[in-house]
């Protein structure tokens, strides 16, 4: 029985760690390539894996974009769930989360470039995934419980939707980076400088609060 029960756990830890391998190697695929330009032989080679199992385990590219989306979605809220905002006074609260999203995204440009190819299609792989919305519901949740306590305190005006400034937090830093290059060519400007980077998160900082404060 103890046998039996090993040879399986050691399956499930083969299974756990192929699907690791294949997501990792379909993530830098489809940020390199997009959705339609990316080739599951090619992430079948990154992986290491024979390409059998990526449809084994996903069925074909369209669920593995999807799962690809479902992860890098859970990553994003999971570290803004650790940004602990409910422990902060409102204002600083929404600082830290304008801080954060722009260093996220900063850190991780490939976010920026899956997303690109997402809303190519449209978002259907988004929209059919109840795991996706599940996970983008947390964050909405937190910013109203701040917003509602700085409006209480009297630091906030009312009446703010939180889906709207989240929209505009991820927005001005979305727009930015996923430009920087045309709007550097056509302003004769690095903004990818790091003097530029910091004016960037201190207008953005000033944008959103400004609007915030009563």
């Amino acid at each position: 029985m103890r046998e039996t029960s090993t040879a399986s756990e050691e399956r499930l830890r083969d299974a756990d760690r192929s699907q690791s391998l294949i997501l990792a190697a379909a993530r830098e695929e489809f940020a390199e390539y997009g959705l339609a330009g990316a080739r599951v032989d090619r992430i079948a080679e990154r992986a290491g894996l024979n390409k059998r199992l990526i449809y084994y385990y996903f069925e074909d590219k369209d669920k593995l974009f999807q799962a690809v989306l479902e992860q890098v979605y859970r990553e994003i809220r999971e570290e803004e769930m650790n940004l602990h905002l409910l422990e902060l006074d409102p204002p600083t609260a929404v600082r830290r989360l304008i801080e954060f999203t722009w260093d996220y995204y900063l850190r991780h440009p490939e976010f920026l470039t899956l997303l690109n190819s997402a809303n190519l299609h449209r978002a259907r792989h988004l929209a059919e995934s109840k795991r996706a919305r599940e996970l983008n519901s947390p964050v909405i949740e937190t910013l109203a419980t701040v917003l509602e306590r700085g409006r209480r305190e009297g630091t906030f005006r009312g009446g703010v939707d939180p889906v709207q400034l989240y929209v505009s937090i991820a927005g001005l830093a979305y727009f930015y980076l996923s430009n920087s290059h045309t709007l550097s060519a056509i302003f004769g400007r690095d903004l990818l400088a790091p003097k530029a980077r910091s004016e960037r998160l201190s207008h953005m900082t000033e944008v959103i609060l400004g609007y915030l404060t009563r």
